[in-house]
């Protein structure tokens, strides 16, 4: 069973460097959409089933043309949408960037009732969230099947560091995911594994813009 975790493509409120959390949050920006496109060229030929989104917009936009493709209808899951800002939502400044991704990142290493400043969740919260939708989905990947999860750089960095055995919080915290990056995992009994980690966008060069990935992307300093 393999699953293909993928974060949303380039919004207005990354190229602010905005920790921008909250539903509906942003639309994608022109290259935020043909970078959505290009998924088609890259992800394609999977055997994907099942194509899982956040209730943010610009999961749904990103997972529209590959649903397109496959002919499916995405399923909505509040639980793969982003870590919350609290009271940090919007702030673009590096004091409050730092905070977010510190916090998202140290739960794994054992700061698991930590919140982000004015957020009701703790690290407990929010990778329990997630989990209940990876569950979903690899009911829908058999052996050989595929299954999609698009959603948020921050969520999907906390998260494989709690819940997959070879990737750990130095990794995660100093290691990016951009915006279309992915992450491809495997079950191994009731844990996963880490089988490629894509930092820059899917479909390459033509689709990366580094400096405007935003807030979820930066390293923890």
């Amino acid at each position: 069973m393999q699953l293909i975790l993928v974060r949303h493509g380039q919004t207005s409120s990354n190229v602010g460097h905005h920790l921008d959390t909250a539903v509906p949050g942003a639309d994608l920006t022109d290259l935020g959409r043909e970078q959505a496109a290009a998924l088609v060229d890259t992800l394609g030929r999977e055997s994907v089933r099942k194509i899982f989104v956040s209730d943010l917009v610009r999961t749904q936009q990103t997972a529209a043309p590959l649903a397109r493709h496959f002919g499916l209808e995405p399923a909505v899951r509040a639980g793969l949408r982003e870590i919350s800002a609290g009271e940090l939502e919007m702030a673009n400044d590096d004091e409050s960037i730092q905070t977010y991704v510190r916090t998202a990142v140290g739960w794994s290493a054992g700061n698991w009732n930590v919140r982000v400043p004015g957020s009701e969740e703790n690290g407990h919260d929010v990778i329990r969230r997630f989990d209940a939708v990876v569950s979903e989905a690899s009911d829908h990947a058999a052996a050989g099947e595929v299954a999609i999860l698009v959603s948020h750089g921050a969520i999907i960095r906390a998260w494989t560091a709690a819940r997959c055995d070879n990737v750990d919080v130095d990794f995660v915290a100093h290691n990016a995911l951009s915006n279309t990056g992915a992450v491809v995992i495997e079950s191994a009994g009731d844990r996963w594994v880490v089988t490629h980690w894509q930092e820059q966008a899917l479909g390459g060069a033509p689709f990366e813009d580094p400096a405007t990935d935003g807030a979820a992307a930066d390293p923890v300093r």
